[in-house]
């Protein structure tokens, strides 16, 4: 009998302390409740969700882990979080997201993103035990020539904007302490297994980020208002949030039991042919929703975002048999249901969360188990 993923995951998590940072975030809150439905022990480690809509809440996150609010840069708040905890596995999703807040808050990007990585592998030296873990950068690592070229894992890394710039740094930093600290050949000794994810871009339900293209079109078209958009033609490799974080644990359940042949980078993208212009997402988001418009304003003055970016996946494929369940359709279809939901009553997001996560693992017969 084939292995069902859902089995997999559940198999690798059910039962296994997760040290999981950003908790609170939209992908991490979507993660927070696939591992709380595959039985998974989570300690959250993040800052206060920013308003009562935030999916953290709307799931009832707070029931769910031991949730600690924190700042990544409290460095000595997250050794003693994560040592007590002795955690099975490590998941370290947070982060300063947002491209164009990086041109606000450069320095800030930098120590969260950069600086909080080190705190999060410093406490990683300190835990007497295996443990596993999964650091998720991004995309947009790779120094961006905004040629057709899917990138791949082995590409040069760069990054013209602060948040890009950081994360590439991050990924040095990473590269380090994997080198220095955990080194492949001294694994019997440290016993800890260290993999980096990087994805594209996520849409789904909950994310109410300011600047981001997904969040916009749902307020607008929940309050009958055109969307405005800055760039219709740049082309991003957009996939729903179910299929990167599947791919996270998917490494982590991989590193798990060979770790010292899954220490590395993986892409976590959509197929070539789903790597979309603004301007065609907004057309599928006006068709799944029914109705809506928008407009383009773009005064010149704009900070400056890359206009052309794919991803190879081809290694996640072959290696962790992870793949892409959705095309772009689907996944705008999924997620403007989510909206929908929220805008015309939105009395039980979590039990809707809930059925959308089994819908996307196949196992549909459970729904109503879990809610």
């Amino acid at each position: 009998m084939v292995e069902s993923l859902f089995q997999k995951l559940q198999q690798a998590y059910k039962g296994k302390k997760i040290f999981l940072t950003g908790h609170t975030g939209f992908k991490g809150a979507w993660m927070l409740k696939t591992l709380s439905l595959l039985g998974a022990d989570v300690k959250g480690y993040a800052l206060e969700p920013q308003t009562k809509d935030d999916l953290f809440y709307l799931i009832k996150g707070e029931q769910i882990c031991d949730s600690v609010i924190a700042d990544l840069r409290d460095k000595k708040r997250l050794e003693k979080e994560i040592i007590d905890f002795q955690p099975d596995f490590i998941f370290h999703l947070a982060a300063q997201p947002l491209v164009r807040l990086s041109y606000e808050i450069p320095a800030e990007t930098f120590e969260v993103n950069v600086v909080g990585t080190a705190n999060v592998l410093d406490a990683v030296r300190l835990l007497d035990k295996k443990c596993d873990v999964v650091l998720v950068t991004t995309d947009k690592v790779y120094h961006n020539n905004e040629w057709i070229y899917p990138y791949r894992e082995n590409d040069r890394l760069g990054g013209y904007d602060p948040y890009s710039a950081s994360k590439a740094c991050t990924e040095l930093v990473i590269d380090s302490y994997r080198n220095s600290f955990f080194n492949s050949k001294k694994y019997n000794t440290h016993k800890k297994g260290i993999a980096v994810a990087r994805a594209g871009n996520v849409i789904g339900g909950g994310d109410w980020s300011k600047d981001r293209l997904i969040p916009d079109i749902a307020k607008a078209f929940a309050n009958d208002k055109a969307v405005v958009i800055r760039n219709p033609k740049s082309v991003r490799p957009w996939q729903h949030v179910l299929e990167p974080l599947m791919g996270y644990l998917l490494l982590g359940a991989n590193l798990a039991e060979e770790p010292l042949q899954f220490n590395q980078a993986y892409n976590f993208g959509p197929q070539l042919s789903d790597a979309l212009p603004v301007e065609d997402m907004l057309e599928l988001a006006i068709q799944s929703w029914s109705k809506g418009e928008y407009k383009v304003e773009s005064d010149g003055h704009q900070p400056h975002e890359a206009g052309l970016l794919k991803l190879d996946i081809n290694k996640a494929i072959a290696e962790l048999k992870w793949f892409p369940k959705m095309n772009a359709e689907q996944a705008v279809s999924k997620t403007m249901d989510w909206y929908r939901e929220f805008s015309n009553d939105g009395s039980d997001m979590k039990k809707f969360t809930t059925n959308q996560i089994l819908c996307f693992l196949n196992v549909e017969n459970l729904i109503g188990k879990y809610n």
